[in-house]
């Protein structure tokens, strides 16, 4: 199926903290291109304004009370999957962003990113990219890292450019528009990578590339 984005983007905010959020919809609402259209205090609250507000992402914390954000994530998408979880938090150990991704988050942001660099993760998981912050990357990588690098699997050149173009967050337009092909090839190029290397999403599958065709 298709992903065709509308315009502005309808975005949700989940963190605890009110000034967090005031800050966040006064950085997204000024971009042409954004909409926040909902703001949740708790987890529980997240779930249940995506159902109401249909949001195309949501920037969702993970500490939070009651439901948390990990938690939050997976059962909004369980109820609707066409909504992009974009993590914004504090937290970078690696068990949090591994949960946060297993849950089904499209990218991770810390909050001491750049705001230009939120916005355009925002933008970036409405085409369903992944964004990802490099110290993020980096904490996975370096900690996943023991022993030697195994053998890379039979991928075709044709598959390895589609990767490395998912590894720099394009989604599959502009990877298809990039390499001349359409959307549907890039998904079944995809599909066939993901089973190769054993990963189950494409913002593992960045991951792995960053690790392994570097």
């Amino acid at each position: 199926m298709n992903h065709e984005i509308r315009y502005p983007v309808r975005v949700l905010l989940a963190d605890d903290h009110a000034l967090v959020r005031a800050g966040l919809a006064a950085l997204l609402d000024a971009h042409p291109q954004i909409a926040v259209v909902g703001e949740a205090a708790d987890g529980g609250q997240a779930i249940e304004l995506t159902q109401n507000a249909e949001p195309d992402v949501v920037l969702m914390d993970l500490s939070m009370p009651g439901v948390d954000g990990i938690t939050a994530t997976r059962e909004l998408l369980a109820l609707r999957p066409q909504t992009q979880v974009l993590v914004l938090t504090s937290f970078s150990d690696r068990d949090r962003v591994r949960d946060a991704l297993a849950a089904g988050a499209i990218g991770y942001l810390l909050k001491d990113s750049d705001p230009q660099d939120v916005v355009a993760g925002v933008l970036a998981a409405a085409k369903q990219g992944s964004p990802l912050d490099p110290r993020v990357a980096r904490t996975l990588l370096t900690e996943g890292a023991v022993g030697p690098k195994p053998q890379l699997p039979p991928l075709s050149p044709r598959e390895l450019d589609v990767l490395r173009l998912v590894a720099k967050g394009m989604a599959n337009k502009q990877v298809g528009r990039a390499l001349g092909i359409s959307e549907r090839t890039v998904k079944v190029h995809l599909g066939n990578v993901f089973r190769r290397i054993g990963v189950q999403d494409r913002t593992s599958a960045a991951l792995w590339a960053r690790e392994n065709l570097t």
